[in-house]
């Protein structure tokens, strides 16, 4: 980049820095259980950084699967989250539709196990207002509308960077994408997740206050190489 910004780039970076320095913390964005199925503002696509997840409980949920030695999964897909402007709706059928085969194919082609896939459908697919099948379909989308920024592609070697840096070259990989509509977070000094805003018919992301409000506040996160 040219030691001169433009004025675009300077208001991005200077937003950037104010999003990052919000407070965070679960507390910032309740939940309701239950809820309308399809009445919902946006939606949030997370983003899990695999090595983390699999520092910590995944090493044993997930041992044979997403944590399996030798798989060297970096961001995977959580999950595609409908939102309110304020909180987010969870559980919104009392009667669940399963996953139908056909649906638990579709989901592999983003989920990184089936586990996560069904909890992910039972959590948040139920307020969508899509069948499973859709659902997994619209997961898929969003998934590829995000690109992976360079530096975390094959990442062979443990590293540090710091949250305001992460979220900077998402940014920079993703056109339209701006520091209010997504977050970077962080569990126990490791980079644990990027959510990512998208409007309701997902053809673009979205301002998101209160998720960019969640952002880590440490100065740096440990980014562990996959495995």
């Amino acid at each position: 980049m040219s030691r001169t910004l433009r004025r675009p780039a300077r208001l991005a970076l200077a937003g950037l820095t104010l999003a990052l320095a919000a407070p965070t913390g679960a507390s910032a964005q309740g939940f309701e259980r239950g809820g309308t199925p399809g009445s919902f503002d946006f939606y949030v696509l997370a983003l899990s950084w695999s090595p983390t997840y699999c520092d910590g409980p995944g090493a044993r949920r997930e041992a044979d699967g997403q944590c399996r030695p030798g798989r060297g999964l970096g961001f995977v897909v959580h999950g595609l989250w409908p939102q309110y402007t304020r909180g987010y709706p969870s559980n919104c059928s009392s009667v669940e539709r399963s996953p139908t085969r056909q649906a638990i194919e579709v989901a592999g082609q983003v989920y990184p196990s089936e586990g996560l896939a069904r909890h992910e459908w039972r959590t948040h697919g139920t307020c969508s207002g899509l069948d499973p099948v859709s659902y997994f379909q619209a997961a898929r989308d969003a998934r590829a509308a995000v690109t992976i920024p360079d530096a975390f592609k094959g990442l062979e070697r443990d590293t540090r960077m710091a949250p305001i840096e992460v979220a900077r070259q998402f940014v920079t990989a993703n056109r339209g994408l701006r520091p209010d509509m997504m977050s970077v977070t962080c569990r126990g000094g490791q980079l644990q997740e990027v959510r990512i805003c998208f409007t309701k018919d997902l053809r673009g992301f979205t301002p998101c206050p209160e998720v960019a409000r969640q952002n880590c506040r440490a100065g740096e996160v440990a980014i562990d190489a996959a495995r």
